[in-house]
């Protein structure tokens, strides 16, 4: 296929859209960035002092290398869907920088057992025949993409085996055998309570795969830095969260569809997986409510961490904000938009701090298509209290955006190509103009972000 031309992909993603060519480009891209990283990996490994990688560390990644060629000689496609899963991405970043560093890091040989996880799910989701011995961490033993084993020890050896179609495990230390099916399109079950499947929420367009709702890969977030970008941190859910999820996520899809049929292509072929997060801090304990929180990170492409929306409506504007994060950071990584220095130093009315200009740029992005979905979703409504929730949303968005796009514009640090994508945000922002939303919402909007501005030059300075 011939990719469509910069500029053309560049006036499409600053009007927040993309086409299926311009988002195949960007997921291509991001793919073959994985494949460079995996390969590098292995590679500093070959290289490292014995301090770093001891032999015997290096002799089972060699291992799992192969079982993982083997599995790709019998079925690409599903190895690629775990090589590419969003949370191999930081395992393999924080693999590679304990290898590139010179200080022995004692973690580094535990992390490095983790392709092992990566090897049997592949060969797994490919049919493919195999045995091998993987260890547990704090309790969990995951397969990814696929569940995981609740484990006697927090750090237990197992035993794992595969005929094909059913998968066995047995902890090495005198555990219990567990049997459970698995299938190459990743569905997974078991009688035994402590087989943890990835539930798998029904895809939103034909021909696609499920989107998997992933609170088992101990990947999936990075630590201890959700909180300080105001985000709850990763949770496990019980057969109650599983229904309440599935419930909010039935309604997504027409929803989607009423915000465009790119909102509906974005999430067809840039969403990989969601991970269930706790109630947002401060919420109430049971996270009933409309309090949430959301984010995505740029080393897992496809991942959208989020705690439960209280209805599809946010559920759906959710993944409207979040995926425009994933676009333009899949964007900046094949082109770059500015030269601006990262210093955190300007106003965003969605944000308390400081932001530098490229958190601006990300910010102004999404909100703007969050402006142009809730319009949408007004125009649409046919129940009061839809409309009036919608436009309120809204107007709330678009103003914010306003309050930002001439520190965008007037950059003279953008690059040619930064211009052309901020300049088709600008035109669609005055496009909004064209059906406003009600005085009472507007004016409420306005104050809003006129308080926003007076609370942050109090607390940061003007």
């Amino acid at each position: 296929m011939i990719p469509p031309p910069l500029d053309h992909m560049l006036r499409l993603l600053g009007r927040t859209e993309g086409d299926a060519d311009t988002l195949h480009v960007l997921v291509r891209d991001q793919d073959t960035r994985r494949l460079l990283l995996l390969r590098a990996l292995l590679d500093a490994a070959e290289a490292a002092p014995a301090s770093l990688c001891p032999p015997p560390a290096l002799d089972r990644l060699r291992q799992d290398w192969a079982l993982l060629e083997t599995a790709e000689r019998a079925d690409r496609a599903a190895v690629r869907t775990v090589l590419f899963h969003p949370f191999t991405g930081p395992w393999a970043q924080r693999c590679l920088r304990g290898l590139s560093g010179t200080a022995t890091d004692p973690e580094l040989t535990t992390e490095l057992r983790h392709l092992g996880a990566l090897a049997a799910a592949s060969a797994i989701r490919a049919g493919l025949p195999f045995t091998t011995r993987l260890t547990a961490r704090e309790g969990l033993l995951a397969l990814p993409t696929l569940g995981a084993l609740r484990t006697a020890s927090s750090t237990s050896p197992v035993r794992i085996a595969f005929d094909g179609t059913e998968l066995t495990a047995r902890e090495t230390a005198g555990g219990t055998r567990l049997t459970a099916y698995a299938q190459p399109d990743g569905t997974t079950g078991s009688a035994d309570p402590r087989w943890l499947p990835v539930l798998a929420l029904p895809a939103t367009r034909h021909g696609i795969g499920p989107v998997p709702l992933d609170d088992v890969d101990p990947y999936r977030t990075d630590g201890n830095g959700l909180r300080r970008h105001g985000l709850s941190a990763a949770t496990h859910i019980d057969d109650h969260d599983r229904k309440s999820w599935a419930a909010s996520w039935a309604g997504v899809t027409p929803l989607l569809r009423i915000g465009g049929p790119h909102r509906l292509a974005e999430t067809a072929v840039l969403l990989r997986c969601l991970v269930p997060l706790g109630p947002p801090p401060g919420s109430a304990p049971t996270g009933e409510g409309a309090a949430h929180c959301s984010g995505t990170r740029r080393e897992a492409f496809g991942a959208v961490l989020s705690s439960r929306p209280a209805t599809a409506a946010y559920f759906a504007s959710t993944l409207v904000h979040e995926l425009q994060h994933t676009k333009l950071a899949a964007l900046t990584a094949l082109v770059p938009l500015h030269h601006e220095d990262p210093a955190p130093r300007h106003f965003a009315p969605w944000r308390s701090d400081p932001r530098p200009f490229d958190g601006l740029l990300q910010g102004a992005y999404s909100h703007l298509a969050l402006a142009d979905f809730w319009q949408r979703f007004a125009l649409d409504a046919r129940r009061v209290t839809h409309r009036d929730l919608a436009w309120a949303e809204h107007a709330r968005c678009r103003e914010q955006v306003g309050a930002v796009l001439p520190v965008l514009a007037g950059s003279a640090a953008l690059t040619r190509e930064g211009r052309v994508l901020v300049n088709e945000m600008i035109a669609l922002y005055h496009r909004l103009d064209d059906c406003p939303p009600p005085a009472g919402h507007l004016a409420r909007a306005e104050a809003y972000v006129a308080t926003a501005r007076v609370i942050w030059q109090q607390r940061n300075g003007s």
